[in-house]
């Protein structure tokens, strides 16, 4: 889901609409106030220059665009009695670089490619501030997402850790060896992967040679909640003495139900119908 942020340029705050990937938009109202005089983005529209960009914008991401409309549109501007409003280009050529939004904070945004150029048009220096509080948020962001990756990898390794308790003190005998100690930790932390992944850690490194890590390192933030919440119930599932293919299909299908709970993919199968999950 899209969601807004500001950012400071030169004493202006920018509204900006945060997508996933590449496809963040900045307000262009917003970016208006920082220009001298009474102008318009009409004024910025009707610029020959401007139609070019756009139009050569719209060809590279836009299959739907209406070049019969765009060449009309750029025959005509730059002409002294020539005006386009934002809403009558979109309407226009099927344009998706820019946004006429209503509301309370509406206004228009553009595709942040094109907020840069308008940017220019503002002030090559307000262009350079912008390009660098963006791509400061940018970062921001970036490195939150990462923290959150790592809280719930850290949560997943203190459970494993409750995890690997219970398996110490009712599935290892007395005075075992430590390297057959290990197979059985081993083996029920695969009991994990299966209930979660579809696949051991030996089967998922056979199917991703070159990946750093192993399944759980590689694990998005979805699957890390999950595992985390897995491994607590393996615990007590193990201090109740339930036998290890019983505990597999119930770890299975709670997997089933917080994946499809947290994402809402319904097309996931249960490991039992044969099924991988996936992302």
């Amino acid at each position: 889901m899209a969601k807004s942020k500001k950012i400071t340029v030169q004493g202006k705050q920018i509204s900006i609409i945060l997508h996933k990937g590449d496809d963040d938009f900045i307000s262009l109202t917003d970016m208006l106030r920082a220009k001298d005089g009474d102008f318009f983005i009409s004024d910025w529209l009707r610029n020959r220059n401007t139609v070019e960009f756009l139009g050569i914008w719209e060809k590279l991401h836009n299959p739907n665009f209406n070049y019969g409309e765009f060449a009309t549109i750029r025959n005509r501007a730059g002409l002294n009695n020539y005006k386009i409003s934002v809403k009558e280009w979109v309407k226009k050529t099927n344009a998706i670089g820019l946004k006429a939004i209503a509301g309370r904070y509406g206004g228009t945004y553009a595709h942040k490619d094109i907020a840069f150029e308008f940017g220019m048009w503002i002030s090559p220096e307000f262009k350079i501030y912008l390009i660098k509080e963006f791509q400061r948020l940018k970062k921001e962001e970036s490195q939150r997402l990462a923290l959150g990756w790592d809280i719930k990898r850290t949560l997943a390794k203190v459970n494993y850790k409750i995890h690997t308790d219970a398996v110490k003190q009712h599935l290892i005998p007395p005075y075992i060896s430590k390297s057959a100690a290990n197979v059985v930790y081993a083996n029920e932390a695969d009991v994990l992967n299966m209930a979660l992944f579809g696949m051991t850690a030996k089967d998922w490194r056979g199917k991703n040679p070159k990946k750093d890590g192993n399944v759980r390192d590689c694990s998005n933030v979805t699957q890390l909640v999950v595992l985390a919440n897995l491994e607590s119930i393996n615990a007590e599932f193990i201090r109740q003495g339930l036998p290890q293919s019983k505990r597999l299909i119930m770890l299975n299908e709670i997997a089933i139900i917080q994946i499809k709970s947290l994402v809402d993919i319904s097309s996931i199968k249960k490991l039992k119908e044969g099924k991988k999950l996936n992302d």
